[in-house]
């Protein structure tokens, strides 16, 4: 379970690209800004119970737990903050070649493969940044950092997004970033009246301004850089024998041909998604069926791209209620469940980008005996958590790429 954007402390490098992100702290911020309009403490039981409060010492937190967990940290193990790169990493994809580049830096190599492809493409107003037949934009994502995406936008009122996704398809053949995305929602203003300029020469729009995360129907899909997904945890899972199922923006952005697919953005759709899977392989798991479930609580970074810490908590207290069924759900000797993050996206850091920080690592252990909660040293990568599922089943040293499994 991936709770998207829940950073637990600044990196010793998060400054470097914006010197105030050294005081980035997702968790810490969010717990301290609730209890100060509340009056009282956010209750997070299930992950006080996995064991956060051992990793962020707060007064919202429980210091112990009397579940058999290994709790520790992860560095992020690829260059910025970004929720692709992230889950990519995570699952055993080798980033260290994907570009960092601003749309103005290839849009000649852009617009080319457009017409090629059929499509009439033109600047929007002299500035570097394309649209596509008229109402489609293509242009650089304002919510990373400088360069790491690109969108292909549209109204869901102009292009159904089966067109929107085809000239995404298009960009992604020509881009070097890590993502291409694209998204379709609905606006009430004609998108060019939501175009600014970003950090670091970047322009694109202005996605929350348009209406698009709170007029619903939104419609994403991520199209990543090419990676060998054969050296990826669901396809290795697969491969070994494993039922794979991909829930929530996991579903979008994973590759496993054999998967089951259950995307969705709603947290309550997500966590009733990935409670169903994991009834369905304990299930199969009572004729020795390993399974592998990889989901994505996404609503908890559009809070943080919003700066809506409030927005953050509700939904930070909505997973952590459904990570208390699964808790419930998984209790046998053999059962694993992992709860980790991606990067940060601290709500109260005063810019939209995501941050670059630590994330937790919580792996519930039932059958582990009375040994108590065992607290893991740094993971240097996200990569050793793929790494360290992959050894809970049971898939041998050629498991994904860069990994090493924690010493749990």
């Amino acid at each position: 379970m991936v709770l998207d954007g829940l950073g637990i402390g600044a990196m010793p490098d998060a400054g470097a690209l914006r010197p105030g992100d050294v005081d980035a702290d997702t968790l810490g911020h969010l717990l301290d800004r609730y209890r100060a309009e509340h009056g009282r403490h956010l209750r997070l039981p299930a992950l006080e119970a996995l064991g956060l409060g051992l990793l962020r010492a707060h007064p919202a937190l429980a210091a112990g737990t009397a579940l058999p967990v290994a709790a520790g940290r992860a560095r992020l193990g690829y260059d910025g903050a970004d929720t692709y790169a992230g889950h990519q990493t995570m699952m055993g994809a080798d980033f260290s070649r994907v570009a960092v580049a601003r749309l103005a830096q290839h849009i000649a190599e852009v617009t080319a493969a457009l017409e090629q492809a059929g499509y009439k493409a033109e600047l929007l107003g002299g500035k570097p940044l394309l649209t596509v037949d008229g109402d489609i934009l293509v242009h650089d994502n304002l919510e990373a950092d400088p360069g790491i995406n690109w969108n292909v936008s549209a109204r869901l009122e102009d292009r159904p997004f089966e067109q929107i996704l085809a000239v995404a398809r298009t960009v992604r053949a020509a881009a070097p970033v890590a993502r291409v995305i694209a998204v379709g929602g609905r606006s009430g203003s004609p998108l060019p009246q939501f175009v600014r300029h970003g950090a670091g020469g970047t322009v694109g729009l202005d996605t929350p301004a348009s209406g698009f995360y709170r007029n619903g129907g939104l419609r994403v899909q991520h199209l990543g850089a090419p990676v060998d997904h054969t050296r990826q945890l669901p396809e290795l899972a697969a491969r070994a024998g494993a039922e794979v199922t991909l829930v929530g923006k996991a579903a979008d952005i994973l590759a496993c041909d054999s998967a089951v697919r259950l995307p969705g953005v709603r947290t309550g759709e997500v966590l009733a998604h990935t409670l169903a899977a994991a009834r369905a392989h304990r299930a199969g798991a009572a004729e020795g069926a390993p399974a592998l479930v990889v989901a994505n609580v996404q609503e908890t970074d559009l809070a943080g791209h919003q700066q809506d810490a409030a927005g953050f908590a509700a939904v930070l207290g909505e997973a952590d209620a459904g990570l208390g069924a699964l808790l419930r759900e998984l209790d046998r000797p053999g059962d694993r469940l992992i709860v980790t993050a991606d990067h940060g996206n601290d709500p109260l850091i005063g810019h939209a980008f995501h941050t670059r920080e630590f994330v937790p690592v919580l792996v519930h252990r039932p059958g582990s005996g009375d040994a108590g909660p065992v607290l893991l040293p740094d993971a240097a990568s996200l990569a050793d958590v793929g790494a360290t599922a992959a050894g809970f089943l049971g898939i041998g040293p050629h498991g994904p790429h860069g990994g090493s499994p924690l010493p749990v």
